[in-house]
C-alpha cells in the first residue's frame, strides 16, 4: 500500500476543490464546451504569467510542441536538435512534424541540454536543413538558455522551448517560456500547473507566429470555412480551461512550497551515499525530486516497504528507444550513464513535512 505517493493530483483537487468545481458547474451552466470564453481568457491569464504577449490553448503538451514547430516552418527534410533526457513526447513532436530530431547530450550536473554538444553537432554539415533547436527544461530546472540562444542566433535557428515541466521557472530573472522564439507547455494533471486531463499551450511574443498556430490547432483555419493551412483538431477545451483558471492563482504558492520541500530534502539528506543534483539556479521550479544511486532497485524496494512511493524519470534513454534509435552507440554517454541511477522521490504541494521527513529517515536508515 502505497502512504506516501510520489505526486498525487487528487489532493491537489481536494485541497481547492470548491475554486475547481465551481468552475466546472460555471462552463456547465453556460453551455459553450469549445472555444469559448474560459479558453480565451485563461489564454490571456497564463500569458501573462509566463511574461509573453500570447499564449494559444492546445489539446497537449506534445501538440503545442508540434505546432510550435510548424509554426515555425519545420517540416519533412528538416532538423531539429533536442536532448537525449526527456519525455518520448518531445521528440515524438518533431518526428510527427516530418523533421528529424538530432539528439544532444547533456550536462552532468544540470541533466539539461549540454551547450557545447549542440555546439559541435551544428558544426556538422546538414545541407541547410537545420531549424531549430528544442531544449527542455528538465524537472524544473532551467536550460542553459542563454548559451543555447546565442548559438541559436549564430545559426538562424529558432528556439522552441519545451516547458513542460517548469511552469514559473527562471533563470537570471527571464521567466521559462520567453526566451525562445516559442515555447510549449503541458497541463496534464500531475505537472506543476495541472488540468482534469489532456492540456497544453504554446507561447510566443510575435503576434505572426501565434496567429498560425490559433490556425494551426483549428484545422488550419483562419476564417469560417476558410482554410490557409493543413492543421488538426488541438483544442483546449472549455472545461480544462476553466479549472486550470482556477488553479492558475495558487501556482507560486506551489512553487514555494515545492522549494520548501526540497530545501529540507537537500538539507537532510547531504552526506548520504545517495547523490542530490546541484542547484544551480534558485530559478528551480521541482517539479521532480530526483537523486543518483548505484543501488537504485534496492533503495525502491526498501522505501516501497514503507509505503514510500518512486518513479524513474527516465530508464532509458532516447538514442536506445525502440522507435528512436540511432546508428551510433554511446553518442550520448552522460545520458546513458544516469539513466541507470536516477530515481525520483515524493515531492508535491500537498505533502506535509512529516511525510518529507518519513521518506528522509528511510533513506538514511537505506543508506546506514
Amino acid at each position: 500500500m502505497v502512504d506516501i505517493p510520489q505526486t498525487d493530483p487528487y489532493a491537489n483537487y481536494c485541497a481547492h476543490k470548491a475554486a475547481i468545481d465551481g468552475a466546472i458547474t460555471r462552463v456547465l451552466d453556460s453551455g459553450r464546451y469549445i472555444m469559448g470564453e474560459e479558453v480565451s481568457s485563461f489564454e490571456k491569464e497564463f500569458a501573462e504569467y509566463v511574461g509573453v504577449n500570447y499564449a494559444a490553448g492546445v489539446a497537449s503538451g506534445t501538440d503545442a510542441l508540434e505546432l510550435a514547430l510548424r509554426a515555425c516552418g519545420v517540416g519533412a527534410d528538416t532538423i531539429v536538435f533536442t536532448v537525449s533526457h526527456t519525455a518520448v513526447a518531445t521528440v515524438a513532436a518533431i518526428e510527427r512534424t516530418g523533421a528529424q530530431a538530432i539528439l544532444i547530450d547533456i550536462d552532468p550536473d544540470t541533466y539539461n541540454m549540454d551547450a557545447n554538444c549542440l555546439e559541435t553537432a551544428i558544426s556538422k554539415s546538414y545541407n541547410g536543413r537545420a531549424m531549430a533547436i528544442v531544449p527542455v527544461h528538465i524537472y524544473g530546472h532551467p536550460a542553459d538558455m542563454e548559451s543555447i540562444r546565442k548559438i541559436a542566433d549564430n545559426n538562424e535557428l529558432f528556439v522552441i522551448e519545451d516547458c513542460a515541466q517548469a511552469h514559473g521557472a527562471s533563470k537570471d530573472d527571464w521567466g521559462v517560456g520567453t526566451w525562445g522564439h516559442m515555447s510549449a507547455f503541458s497541463f496534464y494533471p500531475t505537472k506543476n500547473l495541472g488540468a482534469l486531463g489532456d492540456g497544453g499551450a504554446a507561447c510566443t511574443n510575435d503576434a505572426g507566429l501565434a496567429e498560425r498556430i490559433r490556425s494551426l490547432r483549428n484545422g488550419g483555419m483562419s476564417k469560417t470555412s476558410h482554410h490557409e493551412h493543413t492543421g488538426i483538431n488541438s483544442r483546449l477545451d472549455e472545461l480544462h480551461a476553466a479549472v486550470l483558471r482556477a488553479k492558475l492563482p495558487f501556482l507560486s504558492a506551489w512553487t514555494t512550497k515545492r522549494r520548501r520541500l526540497a530545501a529540507r530534502y537537500r538539507e537532510q539528506l547531504c552526506g548520504q551515499t545517495i547523490t542530490l543534483l546541484p542547484e544551480i539556479d534558485p530559478g528551480h521550479v521541482y517539479h521532480l525530486f530526483p537523486i543518483k544511486t548505484t543501488h537504485r532497485e534496492s533503495l525502491r524496494k526498501h522505501l516501497s516497504s514503507f509505503g514510500i512511493d518512486t518513479v524513474v524519470h527516465y530508464p532509458t534513454p532516447l538514442p536506445e528507444q525502440p522507435a528512436f534509435k540511432r546508428d551510433a552507440a554511446g553518442m550520448c554517454p552522460i545520458a546513458e550513464h544516469i539513466c541507470g541511477e536516477i530515481v525520483s522521490l515524493p515531492l508535491h504541494p500537498a505533502l506535509p513535512d512529516e511525510s518529507i521527513d518519513r521518506v528522509i529517515q528511510s533513506v538514511i536508515d537505506f543508506a546506514r
